[in-house]
């Protein structure tokens, strides 16, 4: 059975952005790092991951149109007087200015969820800075005899970054296939221009992008 993992994320820009990615074990986050870039641009924020595996099934359910209260659920700690589409008006104070904006249950707890996730982040990134602090002293990397790579190594592992360069490259590849020609098509038949427009290149990696192909050359075609 094929299983499933899905990463949340929050974004750390203006758009305020929930970010949910699933994909299949063996598909993971190059070189263990779990990175994401929000289309606004800005950088992610890790939130967590739980299994997505949809378990098979020969029975065949029919789907509930009356709303169920997540308190009817066996063993749900829920209260009955939760409801998460319930209007709630709070109190917002941005430089001083106090507001009282109107907002469903279930907005203001993604608001807490990404302020829970902002000061992850936040502690994770002063706890960086310490260690990075802890090394400037005569005896680390002010050290003469400490070398670049070695300061530039302490610095990937205490911000768990691991440096990567991009590498251009050309390649021939020989493919060969067949393709089912309705008859009246055959005499004006083209090949090449058939392939250019259905034949695709592709990579199954995260680390290689493949940014242009072309059809140079037909070996041999014939028919069957």
């Amino acid at each position: 059975m094929t299983t499933y993992s899905k990463y949340s994320f929050v974004c750390t820009g203006d758009c305020d952005a929930l970010i949910e990615y699933t994909f299949k074990d063996g598909f993971g986050w190059p070189n263990g790092v779990i990175e994401l870039t929000c289309p606004c641009g800005a950088l992610c924020t890790y939130l967590s991951v739980e299994d997505a595996t949809i378990q098979p099934t020969n029975e065949r359910k029919q789907m509930e149109t009356n709303y169920s209260h997540p308190a009817n659920v066996e063993g749900s700690t829920v209260p009955h007087s939760y409801d998460a589409n319930v209007l709630v008006t709070y109190k917002d104070i941005v430089d001083g200015v106090a507001t009282y904006p109107t907002i469903k249950v279930n907005d203001l707890e993604w608001k807490l969820e990404r302020i829970k996730g902002l000061e992850k982040q936040l502690l994770e990134s002063n706890s960086q800075i310490s260690k990075i602090i802890d090394n400037l002293t005569l005896e680390s990397w002010f050290n003469p005899n400490t070398e670049k790579e070695e300061i530039l190594r302490d610095l990937c592992e205490i911000l768990d970054h691991t440096p990567q360069a991009e590498m251009s490259w050309t390649a021939t590849i020989t493919v060969s296939g067949t393709s089912v020609v309705n008859l009246d098509e055959v005499e004006d038949f083209d090949i090449r221009y058939h392939l250019g427009d259905n034949l695709s290149v592709d990579s199954n990696d995260f680390n290689t992008n493949v940014d242009t192909w072309d059809v140079d050359y037909i070996d041999s075609q014939d028919w069957n």
